[in-house]
């Protein structure tokens, strides 16, 4: 299995960005926009996981993580 790519482009912009908190959250935000809240253990893997990684791979990492948070009239 080779390496996620991003098939559309749609990452290029880096439209997800995050933000550690001291009391150990995760926030995830897409175009400014919130879409995320990660906790405890799965906050701890994520910083692992996107630590040492380029920006790409980040945004990848990113979008993995929120999957498909766009549902019903949200714009």
């Amino acid at each position: 299995m080779g390496k996620p790519k991003d098939q559309r482009g749609r990452l290029a912009e880096e439209p997800f960005a995050y933000q550690a908190s001291a009391g150990g959250k995760v926030f995830i935000t897409w175009q400014g926009r919130q879409v995320m809240i990660l906790k405890g253990d799965d906050a701890q893997a994520f910083l692992k996981r996107v630590a040492g990684l380029d920006a790409r791979a980040q945004q990848l990492a990113m979008a993995k993580v929120t999957g498909n948070f766009k549902r019903g009239n949200e714009r």
